[in-house]
Formats: C-alpha cells, sequence, structure tokens
C-alpha cells in the first residue's frame, strides 16, 4: 500500500502539476480566441436563453431531459464540497490573490465547458433504451477515430465515480452532520443509500427531475447566507478585493496564522481549486447535458458558459469574500474548518450550521450527479446492461464513505479525476474546428431561419 501511495502522489504531482494547469487554462484561452471570447460579446443572449428559460415548460419525451434539467444535473455534480471547502484551501495555501486565479480559470473555463457541451451533443448518439449518450467519449471516437483514448477517459471516469463522486462526498456529509447534529454516521450513510437509490434507479429522466428542484434550493440558501456575511461587513470589500488583486500579483507576506504565500502558490492553488471546482476541461459534465433536447448544440453549449458563472464566479467569490472580510483568511484555518470560521464570523450561533446544511447539500448532490457520470462510462467500456447494473453498485459505497476515514480514498480519487482531463483536452484541441463552425452556423445561419433551419447532426 505505501508503494500504491507513493505512485500515486507521484502521479497527483505531475496530474495537478503546473504543466497539466497550463494545458487546462491554455485550452481555455485557445478555445476562447477561436470563438471571439464568446463569453463576452455573446453574454446577453446567452442569459436571455438560459436564466430567462429556467421556468419556461417545455415537452420532452419519455428518455429526454430539458435543457435546464441537464443543466441542473451537471451543477448538482460539480458544485460540491470545492466550493466550500476547495475555495478555503486555496487562500489558505495560495494567499488571496488565489481567488483572482481562480476567477481567471472560470473565465476561460466558460469556454472550455461551452466546447465540451457542443461536441457533447454533436457526437451523441441513441442507446438501446432510447436515451441519448454522449460526452469526450463519443466525441473522441467519431470525431477522432481515437478509441483506445476515449476507452482510458471512460475507465478513469467510472473508477474516479466511486471515489470524488460518491465516498469522499459521503463522508463529507456525515462528518458535517455529525459534528453540527450528532447525527450518527451509519444513519446518514443509510439514509443516503436509500434517497440516492430511490433517485437514480429510475435513470437520468429521474435524476433531471430530482436536480432540477434540489439545485436551485440549495444554491439559493448558501448564496444567501454568504451575501448576508458580506453585505453586513459591506465595509470591509473595497479592501478584500484590493487584497485579492494585490496578492494575485506579489507574494502575501505571513500574518498572524497566515504562513504567507508566493506568486506562484497563489496561482497553483488558485487555477487548481478553480477547476477542481468548475470541473471545466475534466470533461465530466458533458455527460449530463449530452442527454438534453435542443434543437442545436450551442443552444445547449450556452448552458455550460451559465454553469461554470454560477460555480466559480458567484458561489465560489462569495465564499472567497466570507473569508476575506470577516478577516479569517489570518488564523492559519484550513478547509471547510475555515469557512465556518467566517460564517460563524458572520453570522454567530447560525454559521456553522449554514455550512454544514450547504456541505450536506452540495455534497449529496454530487453523489446523485456523479452516478450518472459512472454510469454512462461503464455503459461505454461494457455494454449497456452493465451501465444499469453501475447502479446497484453504486450504492453500497455511499455507506462505506460515511463511515471510513478517507484520505487515501481521496488521494487516489483526486488523481483519477484528473486524469480524465488529458484524453478530453487531447480532444477539444483537435476538435477545435467543429466547435468554431457550429458556433458560426448557430449565430449565422440557424438563427437567421428562426430556428427553423434543420437541427445541426447530433
Amino acid at each position: 500500500m505505501e508503494q500504491l501511495m507513493a505512485f500515486n502522489n507521484w502521479l497527483n504531482g505531475i496530474v495537478w502539476g503546473p504543466p497539466i494547469l497550463v494545458l487546462i487554462v491554455g485550452t481555455g484561452i485557445y478555445l476562447t480566441l477561436k470563438v471571439n471570447f464568446l463569453q463576452v460579446t455573446h453574454i446577453g443572449f446567452a442569459l436571455k436563453n438560459t436564466i430567462m428559460k429556467v421556468f419556461e415548460k417545455q415537452e420532452t419525451s419519455a428518455t429526454e431531459i430539458t435543457p435546464f434539467q441537464a443543466l441542473s444535473t451537471a451543477v448538482a455534480a460539480t458544485v460540491g464540497v470545492g466550493n466550500i471547502a476547495g475555495v478555503a484551501t486555496a487562500i489558505a495555501a495560495g494567499g488571496p490573490g488565489a481567488l483572482f486565479w481562480m476567477w481567471v480559470s472560470g473565465f476561460f473555463g466558460m469556454v472550455t465547458k461551452f466546447s465540451e457541451v457542443v461536441l457533447a451533443i454533436k457526437y451523441r448518439e441513441k442507446t438501446d433504451d432510447g436515451t441519448w449518450a454522449g460526452g469526450p467519449m463519443y466525441y473522441i471516437t467519431k470525431g477522432l477515430n481515437m478509441k483506445w483514448l476515449a476507452l482510458l477517459f471512460a475507465g478513469f471516469g467510472a473508477l474516479a465515480s466511486f471515489g470524488i463522486g460518491n465516498m469522499v462526498q459521503a463522508n463529507s456529509v456525515a462528518a458535517a452532520l455529525y459534528t453540527s447534529f450528532n447525527v450518527p454516521k451509519l444513519v446518514t450513510g443509510i439514509v443516503m443509500l436509500v434517497v440516492t437509490g430511490l433517485v437514480i434507479i429510475g435513470g437520468i429522466k429521474r435524476i433531471g427531475s430530482f436536480t432540477e428542484k434540489l439545485v436551485p434550493i440549495m444554491a439559493i440558501f448558501y448564496i444567501l447566507g454568504a451575501t448576508i456575511i458580506v453585505l453586513t461587513n459591506i465595509g470591509e470589500l473595497p479592501a478584500a478585493i484590493g487584497t485579492v488583486l494585490t496578492y494575485a500579483f506579489t507574494p502575501a507576506a505571513a500574518v498572524g496564522g497566515f504562513a504567507g504565500a508566493a506568486v506562484r502558490s497563489a496561482i497553483r492553488y488558485g487555477i487548481a481549486r478553480g477547476v477542481f471546482s468548475n470541473e471545466a476541461g475534466l470533461g465530466s459534465a458533458p455527460m449530463a447535458h449530452a442527454a438534453a433536447k435542443t434543437d442545436h448544440p450551442v443552444r445547449q453549449g450556452l448552458w455550460g458558459i451559465f454553469e461554470v458563472f454560477i460555480d466559480t464566479i458567484v458561489i465560489c467569490t462569495l465564499t472567497g469574500f466570507a473569508i476575506m472580510v470577516t478577516g479569517v483568511w489570518q488564523t492559519g484555518a484550513r478547509g471547510s474548518a475555515l469557512t465556518i470560521a467566517a460564517f460563524e464570523a458572520g453570522l454567530p450561533g447560525i454559521g456553522q450550521y449554514i455550512v454544514a446544511i450547504g456541505i450536506t447539500l452540495f455534497a449529496f448532490s454530487t453523489v446523485i450527479g456523479w452516478s450518472w457520470y459512472g454510469e454512462k462510462c461503464t455503459e461505454y467500456v461494457l455494454g449497456s446492461q452493465a451501465g444499469k447494473m453501475f447502479r446497484y453498485v453504486y450504492l453500497p459505497f455511499i455507506v462505506v464513505g460515511s463511515m471510513g476515514a478517507l484520505t487515501q480514498v481521496w488521494d487516489i480519487a483526486d488523481t483519477l479525476n484528473g486524469l480524465m482531463a488529458i484524453p478530453n483536452l487531447i480532444g477539444l484541441l483537435l476538435l477545435s474546428g467543429t466547435v468554431v463552425a457550429l458556433t458560426k452556423d448557430f449565430f449565422g445561419s440557424h438563427l437567421k431561419g428562426n430556428g427553423k433551419k434543420k437541427p445541426a447532426k447530433a
């Protein structure tokens, strides 16, 4: 085991090290230039065709989900403990400047996620039960004829789902409920297993129906709490923003319990935690978006931009500002303990409960979302029947995760999660011309035809 963990630590240093992080952000910059800063030039159109459509009633078949349900499923898997503990870890290890580099990863990550979704819709295909299947394994195979690379992605994804998408999340929920409400960890695990089973055994239709209700509730709950803290300390916000911008480009000196951080650390931890939080470039979310009913790949791709915006620009930023304006970033605390300290300082007596409930909802939603990713990856490698069986294999690991100390599982899952990015980024870079062509088609002839033009081939 020691040799395995030593190898994993070495590999993790590569997977989440500067070269791969540069590749992830560099891919986002390259794609942004290729589509002429779509996240800026078409932001009004994107908002009109996403957030303004949230409550619009849409008819779907028995095997399809609405664009918002696809977004909700992706956000459920994406918004997790990283938005609470990950942001705090970035600030504690990289200094306040890490928040700026998290914004950078989010800005360019919008187009990375947009491109992933566009390709997922373009190359998706119908499975035996009539549902859509898509994602990196399909656009790598059909777009590049590199099935071996697609199999690598799917294998990493299936294995990562048990760790980063399941046991690690269940452990976070159990720990939060035990610490704040004294709920036995076994009870938490069993309840999560039952509720998760009731949702995921119904397939993507039930998952989408569930997440479209859960995601807005959990997001609004946490956003409201963080916003109150920032507003009650609004006088500290200008100085906090100034500190973030200053330490993004200059070393952060040691102060209080904070040990100080170099600019290199701010960049590394800000980008790494940003990518870990919004998953842009990892190839996970396209598997959820591929199931959506849409008339054009780019129209669903706009929801990918909105997904990263909500995750990084809104939720991560509010967590970071809450930590900054309350001054707790100087205490030396790390991870969720730092976020809890910020919420307790801003909302004494109830702050820790808001964080505990936030962790519970965020982590539980991640378990739901990642069950679909694991199923689709397993289905691609072993066939549709194995994909359906995956749901039943996935469930017991929730209880295992809720009960155990998972340092080793977390480390291995973190590495597997990062390994997913490499095949996906290769696919994105080599298929960037397809993304550009579809984008020009959508904003050109497709829209001029008022959507009546024959939809792009899926």
